[in-house]
């Protein structure tokens, strides 16, 4: 099963009715981007963590810390303190960010998430998380339904999921290893998917010799 195929078992299994799914976006060029689906309110991004990024990411926390940058108070984001639950949190950060899109079952486990998390801190999320038994379960059954075995939650991984999300007309980099959301400038429910495209290339272009890369996006059904 394929990334994008992984991302919609875990979906159902929370009980987001599936309205909305994700698609694997084959390619970040124009005519490859007029392929995929709209409208489209989520883009998560696979990368690998290399020596090149892991400066590029130190820099760019100092800088940000230096100049400051306005954040909306309604970004929802939260740390990672799990291992190798990337998957899970960028998955979280797409949904918590669009549920005024997305519909949820009766008893989702996820909706319940949000709705008690909704006003922690960062940090106060991720602990949250670390206890939600029924979160961890599911990641842990939808990881099973991948062509390979799913790795254990202190093995070394150095692929990093992240996602992109419109928030008030801003476009956020959501990554629980970094202190705090990224703005990349302004961006509309028009555009969204070429302006994480444009920052996916970036990402890409830090490290020109490696293929390890994949965009889905989470579009209107």
């Amino acid at each position: 099963m394929n990334e994008s195929g992984l991302l919609k078992h875990f979906l159902r299994q929370l009980g987001l009715v599936p309205t909305w799914q994700f698609g694997d976006v084959y390619g970040l060029d124009a005519e490859v981007l007029s392929l995929v689906p709209r409208p489209v309110c989520a883009v998560l991004l696979l990368f690998p963590i290399t020596e090149k990024y892991e400066t590029f990411r130190q820099e760019e926390e100092a800088k940000i810390k230096a100049q400051g940058q306005e954040l909306s108070s309604d970004v929802y984001f939260m740390k990672q303190t799990i291992g190798n639950a990337c998957g899970t949190i960028g998955l979280i950060h797409a949904v918590a960010n669009n549920q005024r899109y997305l519909e949820f079952e009766p008893n989702s486990p996820l909706k319940a998430f949000l709705l008690t998390s909704a006003k922690m801190s960062p940090e106060e999320k991720a602990a949250f998380l670390e206890k939600d038994e029924s979160i961890r379960v599911t990641h842990e059954s939808s990881a099973q339904e991948g062509q390979t075995e799913a790795p254990s939650l202190d093995e070394k991984v150095d692929l990093h999921f992240i996602a992109f999300v419109n928030v008030e007309g801003h476009l956020y980099e959501l990554d629980g290893r970094k202190p705090f959301p990224i703005v990349h400038g302004k961006t509309t429910e028009d555009t969204f998917l070429e302006d994480s495209a444009e920052v996916c290339k970036k990402f890409m272009a830090r490290d020109p010799q490696e293929l390890r890369f994949t965009v889905v996006a989470l579009s209107k059904a």
